[in-house]
């Protein structure tokens, strides 16, 4: 299955107060695994940066003023996410963004039935303790080496760690053996199901069979050389 994990950086926390995106990083998974496709930009927000989200995150005017605007990255950034579930910390947050820069550049907004919220997932799962991407990592062994200011494809990397453990862990992907259910009829007794793996099928190469022969033949009356004669 097709995942995508995201993270955004904006000018405030209220885009219908007239704060504006300016970075969106996306990361995919298939089957709970990483594949190295990413998706990233900075966006102009056409408004000056506030410096409590500079604080945040680190970007300024002067560095977005070159930028494209969300218009300019929009049809590249719904070709990468496609129709995957779409996975968030906080997702409310980060789809009110999204979705108001969808609606406000005319096109559709994504469906919120996609939209799967980590934060949530943490709270049910360890009740109680902080919730925080870093408190999270920390939790899990994630190294936060290279998070020194918040980044929307670093936070998305680290969020798709954190998700694969919420959910499971790294093993929940290994698929260590098939089981085959047979029925097991006992007389007096109702059928049980009983599940048996299939035996392995192993065989020795013509190379190796001759190797066995010449050894054995260096043998006085070999117990299993008899055994396979009979």
């Amino acid at each position: 299955m097709r995942e995508i994990v995201f993270d955004t950086e904006t000018t405030g926390l209220s885009f219908s107060g007239g704060d504006r995106l300016v970075e969106i990083g996306c990361v995919e998974l298939v089957n709970r695994v990483m594949t190295g496709r990413h998706y990233h930009a900075y966006i102009n927000p056409q408004r000056p940066m506030p410096i409590e989200a500079f604080n945040v995150h680190g970007l300024s005017d002067v560095f977005l003023s070159d930028k494209p605007l969300f218009d300019d990255v929009v049809e590249d950034m719904l070709e990468f996410i496609g129709d995957s579930p779409m996975i968030a910390h906080n997702a409310n947050f980060d789809f009110g963004f999204i979705n108001g820069e969808l609606k406000r550049s005319g096109r559709p907004i994504v469906d919120l039935g996609r939209m799967v919220d980590t934060l949530a997932i943490a709270r049910v799962k360890h009740p109680g303790a902080k919730h925080t991407l870093d408190a999270l990592c920390t939790r899990y062994g994630i190294d936060l080496t290279q998070r020194t200011l918040h980044g929307a494809l670093i936070d998305a990397s680290l969020l798709a760690q954190v998700y694969v453990e919420l959910t499971g862990g790294r093993q929940i992907t290994l698929g260590l053996a098939v089981d085959t259910p047979i029925v097991r009829e006992t007389a007096g007794e109702a059928p049980t199901r009983v599940h048996v793996r299939p035996a392995r099928q192993f065989a020795a190469s013509a190379a190796e069979l001759e190797r066995h022969a010449a050894f054995l033949s260096k043998m006085e009356e070999p117990l299993w050389g008899a055994a396979a004669a009979s």
